[in-house]
């Protein structure tokens, strides 16, 4: 057993998500969306840290750690277990994340998410976007539409990602996951092979260069249902990342191409939950049609907000109407809402009344 699976089992414990440690500071887990130290626990020195992370890291992750200060890869502990883990360097010493990756695949209906989601899994080509800010439940939204597909249809499914995170049984469909680093040399060399190996959906882990932002879409072009992340926070702003991405003189090439295979964004952020037990999803869902083809082609990103507006009726949602609804609902309190929203004012009221509720109550 590693030494680090002490603090492994203890962080799921706790029912925290994230253990931080960085040299100097005391082991600290993020539990419900708030980080603390662990009680009784030391503050990591250069030697304890490098004993802890060189123990657990692939032999090829630990020499890039070394050399370039920067390392991914999945931890398995025990048979079912398994973290994400991200090493670092700065100007304190060593630093490492590692991030719980749930056991169990949520499916679209436990994550209670919108109706068009489930749209989303049925399409047969094109390009759908998760996005939004690390941490933000991007990988477990996508694995949830993976696994839709997955059970309810008879397709080949390719992910590229770094590392994998949710691993996917065969069910109805044939899975292949490819890791970069692992089983492939990149995003792009992996998508390029794709081409060969006759698939109908490609989860792509993430569209972070040109090479990788070209292949993805002229593979929805030709047919493929693909899915990427962004760490974007909203539809508009993921275009203008996909579009300026590419010189000048491309540009206008990747609008018309995107306003073509572009089929809908997700942008989401999490929210604390109003009973502290948790986090939940707050979605902006655009959905590719007429006027937002248009827009994209065009090069009229900013009107890309009017037509989420416009759109509810085609399952279309603004992120301050996502926040709005969880607030109605009693899932998340006044202040959360006012201080995840776009639009503060909007939320100012409701805040300002939950303040006042407070203050008789505890008066």
């Amino acid at each position: 057993m590693a030494e680090i699976d002490r603090l492994f089992r203890a962080m799921q414990a706790a029912k925290g998500s994230d253990l931080h440690m960085l040299e100097g500071q005391p082991p600290k887990f993020r539990v419900g969306g708030n980080i603390a130290a662990v009680l009784g626990e030391p503050a990591l020195t250069h030697a304890h840290l490098t004993t802890l992370l060189k123990e657990i890291a692939p032999p090829h992750q630990w020499d890039k750690y070394l050399r370039t200060g920067d390392c991914d890869f999945a931890y398995a502990m025990g048979s079912s277990d398994r973290f994400r883990a991200n090493y670092y360097k700065t100007h304190a010493g060593l630093g490492a994340v590692c991030r719980i990756i749930p056991t169990k695949i949520l499916t679209l209906q436990e994550l209670n998410t919108p109706a068009k989601l489930y749209d989303f899994a049925r399409l047969r080509s094109g390009l759908v976007l998760v996005t939004g800010p690390t941490g933000s439940g991007k990988s477990t939204t996508l694995a949830a539409i993976i696994n839709e597909i997955n059970e309810k249809q008879s397709r080949h499914i390719l992910t590229v990602e770094e590392p994998i995170e949710f691993v996917h049984p065969n069910k109805s469909c044939i899975i292949t996951q490819r890791e970069v680093g692992e089983h492939t040399r990149s995003f792009a060399s992996a998508l390029r092979a794709a081409q060969r190996e006759d698939c109908d959906v490609i989860l792509v882990g993430e569209m972070r260069d040109l090479e990788t932002i070209a292949l993805a879409v002229s593979a929805a072009e030709m047919g493929v249902l693909v899915f990427g992340t962004l760490h974007t926070n909203s539809a508009a702003k993921t275009i203008d990342r996909l579009v300026n991405v590419f010189p000048a003189k491309q540009q206008a090439q990747i609008r018309t191409m995107l306003s073509g295979s572009l089929r809908g964004v997700v942008s989401q952020i999490l929210c604390r939950k109003a009973d502290g037990k948790g986090r939940v999803a707050c979605q902006e869902i655009m959905v590719s049609n007429t006027a937002a083809q248009a827009a994209i082609r065009k090069g009229d990103i900013a009107k890309l907000n009017s037509v989420i507006s416009m759109g509810r009726g085609e399952g279309m949602a603004a992120m301050d109407d996502a926040i709005q609804d969880k607030l109605d609902a009693k899932l998340v309190t006044a202040r959360e809402a006012y201080m995840k929203a776009l639009d503060k004012k909007r939320f100012e009221p409701a805040m300002l009344a939950e303040n006042a509720e407070q203050k008789n109550t505890h008066g």
